[in-house]
């Protein structure tokens, strides 16, 4: 009954020598269970466990291909090697033997084998069949209860796998839910953010509420938000099939370095308090990086001004440059927020138009030309009068370098 996941869990598939592991050696985890589900990944996740020598084994590995080593947890005995296209982990065996390390983990379908010498795969609890149910089934409460990031963990796979949980699950789940308060914020965070990246994810997020596993880093969520949280998914179709390019805006990372797409951070701002300087409290408590909290706080603060009807251009102005790469998630919330689409279209056509004179002004002139041109010092005056050039601008009253430089003479009088 394995025979369809022994081709995508070949050692062929692997980015090392599988003669540079002793034997026995087994693959675990993530990478097993995607591989029944014919789950195939760019970037290869590999977790391996031996009896003995994992560290060194991992350093021998490293060392015989340049790659990277990390020591993840010395007494453990847990080490990463760091390939171009793959993270192999190799953990020393917990417990007498294979099945004994198997059953200290979170869910069933998680605790499967596969030893990639022999090309037996080993299945003590029955994952094989819970990967056939679409089922997330806890092996203990107590497993969970080892490691409370479990609970948050198991909506997230559910999410990303198109699986549900177990009855009993849910029920052990929401009993230990108050332990997820003693996880380091960051670990929570990092779970969240998978789940705010896709559709399915969303519908976890609510039933992670509901469930009370938000209870401890989001105290101002509520029903509504969650709420919310549809109107934007729905927000983010309509606008989509209008404005493709506005879609994928949504889609992209805030920032190379941060996993948090736009549509995610609309998202994000559905489960924070709606005032902007106390969702930047929690947003900071939760480790967000600063650019995922101006995004929130900004979309939070700016989205009401949306659904005022022919918004004069300074008005305009002034919103288009407060807000920046965050337009896009902040019309967002406003269609999700009833505002309707055919009142904020116009604004949005300016934000995609690259040539734009209100969303996107080319300045007539910098700060230095208006120093040398009026021949005044460098000052907080300067800036003002850069506003007020850029507005006229804008409002059509100016259009060349010499016509913003007698306009500013003229202000400065």
């Amino acid at each position: 009954m394995y025979k369809s996941a022994l081709s995508s869990l070949s050692p062929e598939n692997y980015p090392f020598d599988l003669d540079l592991l002793p034997q026995p050696v087994y693959l675990v985890g993530g990478a097993v269970r995607d591989g029944i589900l014919g789950r195939k990944r760019e970037y290869l996740d590999l977790d391996f466990i031996l009896p003995q020598d994992a560290v060194k084994t991992a350093k021998k590995l490293a060392t015989h291909y340049k790659a990277g080593f990390v020591l993840l947890d010395k007494e453990r005995q847990i080490a990463r090697v760091v390939f171009p296209n793959a993270t192999v982990d190799i953990a020393q065996q917990e417990g007498d033997n294979l099945e004994t390390d198997l059953r200290r983990r979170d869910f069933t379908v998680n605790a499967i084998a596969f030893n990639p010498h022999t090309q037996e795969i080993i299945d003590p609890l029955q994952g094989y069949d819970d990967i056939e149910k679409r089922l997330l089934r806890m092996i203990s409460s107590k497993n969970l209860e080892d490691d409370p990031l479990r609970l948050m963990r198991g909506y997230r796979q559910a999410a990303q796998l198109g699986f549900d949980l177990d009855g009993e699950t849910q029920v052990a789940i929401r009993q230990l839910a108050p332990l997820l308060g003693k996880v380091a914020a960051e670990r929570f965070r990092t779970e969240l953010g998978y789940m705010l990246l896709d559709s399915p994810g969303t519908q976890w997020i609510i039933r992670a509420w509901e469930d009370g596993l938000l209870a401890a880093f989001f105290k101002n969520a509520t029903k509504i938000g969650c709420e919310y949280l549809l109107k934007v998914e729905a927000a983010a179709i309509t606008l989509s099939q209008t404005w493709q390019e506005l879609g994928i805006e949504l889609n992209k990372y805030v920032r190379d370095t941060v996993k948090t797409n736009w549509l995610g951070i609309a998202k994000l701002a559905c489960l924070v308090s709606p005032e902007p300087e106390t969702a930047e409290i929690e947003l900071t408590q939760l480790t967000y990086s600063r650019a995922e909290i101006k995004g929130v706080t900004t979309a939070l603060k700016l989205f009401p001004k949306l659904n005022r009807l022919q918004m004069p251009l300074r008005e305009q102005y002034f919103l288009f440059q407060e807000a920046g790469l965050v337009f896009p998630t902040t019309s967002l919330l406003a269609v999700a927020h009833d505002t309707l689409v055919e009142g904020i279209a116009p604004l949005i056509s300016r934000y995609l138009n690259p040539d734009d004179p209100v969303a996107h002004p080319t300045p007539l002139l910098s700060g230095k030309e208006i120093i040398l041109a009026l021949n005044i010092p460098a000052s907080p005056v300067v800036g003002n009068l850069l506003t007020e050039i850029a507005i006229a601008q804008v409002e059509g009253r100016i259009a060349t370098e010499k016509e913003a430089i007698a306009f500013a003479r003229q202000l400065i009088k």
